[in-house]
């Protein structure tokens, strides 16, 4: 689910830069599959759904009785996806400092900023793209 959501707001944050989020350079071109999103995710994925998941799991927010199962299949409780909805919200609006700009900004305008970065060298503006890391 996280990384349901990550890939939503890396694909918001292209189509806001006019990039085409389905044609990539990591991930491969499939139908319905926004390949360029995926491949911006790569940077954020440890950083924010990674982390979120391990939090919510480490705080205890989260526990065997978060899930559902019937059959093979595992589905969060009604209660469950409010919490992992707003730990994740609550994960993109904490600030870090942009390694590329030296200041403060949340992940959701780091998300941005890293697609702009990515058009601006698709376009020749700026010579080489520097990826978002954060130590």
């Amino acid at each position: 689910m996280l990384y349901s959501l990550l890939v939503k707001d890396c694909t918001i944050a292209c189509l806001a830069c006019g990039l085409d989020p389905y044609v990539g350079f990591l991930h491969q071109p499939r139908h319905g599959k926004p390949a360029l999103a995926l491949d911006l995710m790569e940077e954020f994925r440890p950083l924010v759904a990674d982390s979120t998941a391990l939090t919510l799991l480490n705080n205890r927010q989260l526990d065997a009785h978060s899930f559902i199962t019937a059959g093979r299949s595992v589905s969060l409780t009604p209660t469950a996806r409010k919490t992992v909805f707003t730990a994740y919200e609550r994960r993109l609006a904490a600030n870090i400092t942009h390694p590329v700009f030296e200041y403060r900004v949340s992940y959701r305008r780091a998300i941005e900023l890293q697609a702009r970065l990515l058009a601006k060298t698709l376009t020749g503006e700026i010579t080489e793209y520097i990826p978002f890391i954060t130590r």
